[in-house]
């Protein structure tokens, strides 16, 4: 296991807080391997699209019902003259570090969760002619009952590949997407295993979705060393199409994602290659030959 200070020399900044900064070889990393699987996205003539860092709450309906224990919400004070005058007058920030809040605003939107769930939303009520790849990154936010840098944060950078489009062509594009990281990890001698796996929903003994899954599995993780998992492969059949009104073919369209924490991507290739940036794989090289086979 690569320790923290190996990771400090080559260019970590590590916020307790569950939260990582960059710079040097790591940062020259951390572009490379996003490099790479924007190369790899390629391979279905993916789209790049940039969203907002927040959602709309009206929107992650499910998600907040589901995930309440990993969310975080974007809030501000009510900007009402006395309140700000208030909060102002007041200590601002206690002792503890924590803020001061007076009477704060609606709150309305979220920090991001996963980086798909934009696509979702930006797409909403198309009917989709024929499917559609779309690739994007974002800084999530998961709140966690402890952080470790580099395998579990508040906030990490998320890249991902998603299809829309019918079932066959849902199902057909993750079997290639797992083919795709299967032939990437082995090109930069990384060795993965896909494993089954269940989200982490609220009080998941009472959850139909947790149940659901493990009767009928439905997301698959790569792991790397027994226990981190560097990405995963989730089929959503027509979860997001009935949602977000998207059709294909007449009918709600199925989803299928891949989705890939870059900063895990970063701690298993230090901790396979070493902290010396010579030795680290040529990854964009490796992504080339993923894209054109």
């Amino acid at each position: 296991m690569t320790a923290p200070t190996d990771l400090a020399r080559i260019g970590l900044r590590w916020d307790p807080s569950g939260q990582a900064g960059l710079t040097g070889p790591l940062l020259a990393l951390a572009d490379d391997c996003d490099r790479a699987l924007r190369t790899i996205a390629s391979r279905w003539g993916s789209r790049e699209e940039a969203y907002a860092a927040t959602l709309p709450a009206s929107s992650l309906h499910g998600h907040l019902r589901s995930f309440p224990h990993q969310v975080t919400f974007a809030t501000s004070l009510d900007p009402a003259d006395a309140n700000l005058g208030d909060f102002t007058d007041g200590p601002v920030v206690d002792p503890s570090g924590a803020v001061a809040l007076t009477r704060t605003a609606p709150v309305t939107a979220v920090l991001t969760p996963a980086a798909c769930h934009h696509v979702y939303h930006a797409h909403q009520g198309e009917q989709l002619l024929a499917a559609v790849h779309v690739t994007t990154r974002n800084t999530c936010f998961r709140r966690e009952s402890s952080y470790e840098p580099l395998r579990r944060q508040w906030t990490f950078a998320m890249r991902e590949i998603v299809c829309l489009g019918t079932a066959e062509e849902t199902t057909s594009f993750l079997a290639q997407a797992r083919a795709a990281v299967d032939y990437f990890t082995l090109l930069i001698d990384l060795p993965t295993d896909w494993t089954p796996a269940t989200d982490p929903f609220f009080r998941p003994e009472r959850h139909p979705g947790h149940l659901l899954q493990r009767i009928q599995p439905v997301k698959h993780e790569a792991v790397y060393g027994g226990s981190l998992a560097l990405g995963s492969a989730n089929l959503h059949h027509d979860h997001f199409g009935s949602a977000y009104a998207i059709t294909r073919d007449g009918v709600p369209a199925d989803t299928a994602c891949i989705a890939f924490g870059l900063e895990r991507w970063l701690y298993a290739l230090v901790d396979r290659h070493g902290p010396d940036p010579g030795g680290w794989p040529d990854l964009l090289a490796a992504a080339r030959q993923v894209a054109a086979r």
